[in-house]
C-alpha cells in the first residue's frame, strides 16, 4: 500500500480508519511503531484451539504475516511458526515470567482446561511437564497487556460450549478471563477473529495504549455495530423481502441469521483481502463473535426463527411479520 503522509492524515483525521484497517497505521507510523516494538514485544501461545485464529493471521493482507512480525512488531513466541523447539523455545517464555518487567503483550489463542494441569501441555521445565493454565496465570500476571483472541479465549467457545449447557465438559475450558481475574483482558471474539481485528488491536496497544471496550471487553473499533446494521442485505430487510430458502435472494433473518444480534464489522471489512462476507455470500450469520456462540441459546446454527406473532420483534415489525404469515401459510415455517 502507498500512501502519502497527506492522505495518511486525512484518513487519521476522518474517523478510526488508521486503525480499523492497520495497514494505513503502519504505513504512517512506520518509525514510531517500530520504536514501539522495540521495547514491548508479542508472547503469543495456544490452548485449546483447532490454530484457526493463528491461519486467519497468516491470511492477513495488509500487512502479511511476514511484514508484520519482521518489521512491525517483535513476536517472541508462537508455538506453530516459530522455528525453535524444546527447551530452546520454552525459555523464551520462561526469561519472560522471571523478568517481571511487563514489557510484552500477551496473546492467547483457545480456551483453558481447568480440571487437569496434563490437559494442554505446552513443554516442560525442571523435567515436569507444564499446562497451559500455568503459563497463562505466570505470563498474564507479568504482561503489560492480555488479548484473547478467538471466541475459544474470550468466551469459552467450542471447548467450553458444555459448560453452560450440562455444567460441565471433560477439560473444564473456560475463556482467559475466567484464569485471569481481575486484569483487563482484551477479547477478539470470532471463530475466526478477522485479522485486522488482532493486527490492529496490537498497534492500538503499541501506540495509543488500550482502545475503548464494549461490555464483553470487545474494541469498540470494531465491534460497536451489528452485522444486521451493515448487512449488504439490509435494503431487502427494509423492504420486506425475505429468503424462504438457502440460495434465494432477500434477507436472512427468517431462516436463522444472527445478524441483528451479532456485533463485528465483517459486512463492510468482509474476508480474504474484501472479497466477500458470510452474509454477503448467502450463508447467514452464525454469531461467533457473541459470548453464547455456539450455544445461541435456543436458536441454533442455521435453524428458522419459528416466531410467534406474538413476539415483541414481529409486533413491532409489519414487514417481518406479513413475511411469516406468508411463510406459515405456505408451510415453510411451523406455527
Amino acid at each position: 500500500m502507498d500512501i502519502n503522509r497527506r492522505d495518511f492524515l486525512k484518513l487519521m483525521g476522518g474517523a478510526a480508519a488508521a486503525i480499523t484497517f492497520p495497514g494505513v497505521m503502519l504505513q504512517g507510523c512506520r518509525k514510531a511503531l517500530k520504536k514501539a516494538a522495540e521495547n514491548t514485544s508479542v508472547i503469543w501461545v495456544q490452548g485449546q484451539s483447532c490454530s484457526g485464529c493463528s491461519v486467519s493471521l497468516l491470511n492477513g493482507r495488509e500487512p502479511d504475516i511476514a511484514t508484520l512480525i519482521t518489521e512491525y512488531i517483535s513476536l517472541n513466541f508462537h508455538q506453530t511458526i516459530m522455528g525453535g523447539m524444546g527447551s530452546t523455545a520454552v525459555g523464551v517464555i520462561e526469561e519472560a515470567v522471571k523478568k517481571k518487567r511487563k514489557d510484552y503483550i500477551l496473546v492467547v489463542e483457545g480456551s483453558i482446561p481447568t480440571k487437569n494441569y496434563k490437559y494442554c501441555t505446552l513443554g516442560e521445565v525442571d523435567g515436569r511437564h507444564r499446562g497451559i493454565r500455568e503459563w497463562i496465570e505466570k505470563l498474564g500476571s507479568s504482561a503489560m497487556a492480555v488479548i484473547a483472541v478467538g471466541s475459544c479465549a474470550a468466551f469459552g467457545g467450542i471447548p467450553g460450549a458444555e459448560i453452560r449447557a450440562t455444567g460441565g465438559n471433560p477439560t473444564g475450558a473456560v475463556p482467559v478471563s475466567e484464569i485471569l481475574k481481575g486484569s483487563n483482558v482484551i477479547n477478539i471474539p470470532g471463530c475466526p477473529p478477522h485479522p485486522d481485528w488482532m493486527a490492529g488491536t496490537v498497534v492500538h496497544l503499541l501506540l495509543k495504549g488500550m482502545p475503548k471496550l464494549d461490555e464483553y471487553n470487545r474494541p469498540l473499533l470494531y465491534f460497536s455495530n451489528t452485522v444486521h446494521e451493515r448487512c449488504e442485505r439490509l435494503s431487502y430487510y427494509k423492504k420486506g423481502y425475505f429468503a424462504k430458502h438457502w440460495g434465494d435472494k432477500g434477507c436472512l433473518y427468517l431462516l436463522g441469521c444472527l445478524g441483528m444480534d451479532t456485533h463485528c464489522d465483517i459486512p463492510v471489512r468482509k474476508w480474504v483481502d474484501g472479497t466477500n462476507s458470510c452474509t454477503g455470500s448467502g450463508s447467514g450469520c452464525i454469531g461467533c463473535t457473541e459470548a453464547v456462540f455456539p450455544d445461541t441459546g435456543s436458536r441454533g446454527l442455521y435453524k428458522h426463527l419459528n416466531a410467534e406473532l406474538d413476539d415483541p420483534d414481529v409486533i413491532e415489525n409489519p414487514e417481518i411479520r406479513a413475511a411469516i404469515m406468508n411463510l406459515k401459510r405456505g408451510g415453510i415455517i411451523n406455527g
